[in-house]
């Protein structure tokens, strides 16, 4: 269920100090964002888990994320990159302001997660992930995008919806004022139907966007989603 589109290769955009009344992450983790249970279409529970840094993520967990989106990247129908992401960019690309995982069963904090290390079974309990990041730089950072990648042994559980209602909870939380997601080929109806469902405004359409991987004899168009956190205020 992809929505982003910033370079991976590209330091992230950080948001300037000037100006600003909003806390750290730190800080608005330690208030206001905390671990969200939810219970899946079969009544599995799970945890969407916050992380503020690349560390606290275990390398074997972040590999199994990139693995994720590399077949997505050589699918070519959802992400618009052709190159596959090694780890050692995708860990920090994926984690390096705020991210979020969601696991199978309970649990109550980022710090649990990392000590489990290297040795969990990632490949059963990992569910899916989505980052917040500011879409633009400077005086318009305040705005922001979101990156989504949802297992395999996900699919069809409404994970993807789940993350999504997360990704409205907490972006305001960090302080963003809107949500802008760039690029979701038109093709890609699940996506469509959880932006839609969940009262995002389709506020463009960019023509023939995609040369994409199953659709080689024609360019598909491309919807670009906007969401105004003040709404829910």
């Amino acid at each position: 269920m992809p929505a982003m589109l910033d370079d991976p290769t590209s330091p992230p955009i950080r948001r300037p100090a000037y100006k600003s009344p909003l806390l750290t992450y730190d800080e608005l983790l330690q208030a206001d964002i905390r671990p969200r249970s939810v219970t899946l279409k079969d009544g599995t529970k799970a945890t969407i888990i916050p992380f503020t840094s690349p560390s606290q993520v275990p390398q074997s967990l972040s590999a199994i994320l990139c693995a994720e989106l590399n077949k997505e990247i050589e699918k070519g129908d959802t992400y618009p990159m052709v190159d596959q992401l090694p780890l050692a960019a995708f860990h920090p690309y994926w984690f390096s302001l705020f991210g979020a995982i969601m696991f199978s069963g309970e649990f109550e904090s980022a710090e649990q997660i990392t000590k489990l290390g290297n040795d969990a079974d990632w490949e059963k309990i990992c569910l899916g992930s989505f980052y917040v990041k500011p879409n633009y730089p400077g005086r318009s950072s305040h705005v922001c995008n979101g990156g989504f990648l949802v297992t395999p042994a996900a699919r069809n559980r409404g994970v993807g919806k789940l993350l999504g209602q997360a990704y409205l909870e907490w972006a305001p939380k960090l302080g963003y004022k809107y949500s802008v997601f760039n690029l979701v080929y038109e093709t890609n109806v699940p996506s469509l139907r959880i932006w839609d469902s969940l009262g995002f405004e389709r506020v463009g359409r960019i023509k023939g966007c995609g040369n994409l991987g199953s659709y080689p004899d024609k360019l598909v168009d491309a919807i670009i989603y906007g969401y105004d956190f003040s709404k829910n205020s």
